[in-house]
């Protein structure tokens, strides 16, 4: 199966936490999971919030080898929904003020954790993803198709949405914008409205936005 990269990204974008897997630095060889918020920076690449304490974060400092399940919510048969197992290294990180600021947009509670000095920034790297649409629609995705994505860059999504996000109707809150589509919490629900065709400038992704925020 051909995989479509902007069904994956949504995917990903309508989550807001996913299954996160480290090597366990305890019992050796075994993996071990754990709950993890997440948002996606420019290059739709996850970015967790998370504490030295945490026994996951000890596990990467060990083995930064990684990988992050996401599923589809919301579907009473889970096996015919949509999931995505993401492999990669998961490697501590500086982001920029403005990677920051598009961080706590999506977990705003990330705020006092950041004060508490003990939580730091971590991104996981894709290497390879494997991809179920459904029953028998599944495939891989090499680290090269996940550099080839469109992004949008950090300065101009800050700006699109300090102008876009007063046009929205009470209750609904801009999370963030991409070059696939936007990033809304509604009624205190995540959505994901995707772009009906890829914009080419920022002008056409405005343009995009705009339309898709005048049909709420």
């Amino acid at each position: 199966m051909k995989v479509n990269l902007s069904a994956v990204l949504a995917l990903l974008h309508q989550g807001s936490f996913g299954t996160l897997t480290t090597h366990s630095t305890q019992l050796p060889g075994y993996p071990f999971g754990s709950l993890a918020p997440y948002a996606l920076d420019e290059a739709h690449r996850p970015l967790f919030l998370i504490s030295g304490l945490a026994e996951h974060t000890r596990n990467l400092q060990a083995d930064a080898r990684s990988s992050l399940l996401v599923a589809e919510s919301g579907s009473k048969n889970v096996l015919a929904g949509s999931r995505l197992t993401l492999l990669g290294d998961a490697a501590p990180c500086e982001p920029e003020e403005a990677l920051v600021e598009r961080y706590l947009r999506y977990h705003p509670e990330g705020r006092r954790y950041l004060d508490l000095g003990d939580f730091r920034f971590y991104r996981l790297s894709p290497r390879r993803a494997r991809f179920v649409a459904g029953f028998g629609e599944m495939g891989w995705i090499e680290e090269a198709d996940w550099q080839a994505v469109s992004t949008l860059p950090l300065a101009d999504e800050k700006a699109l949405h300090h102008e876009l996000g007063a046009l929205l109707p009470a209750g609904t809150r801009l999370l963030g914008l991409d070059a696939y589509g936007i990033d809304l919490e509604r009624n205190s629900e995540r959505e994901r409205l995707g772009f009906s065709s890829m914009p080419t400038s920022i002008q056409q992704l405005e343009s995009s936005a705009r339309r898709v925020l005048a049909a709420l």
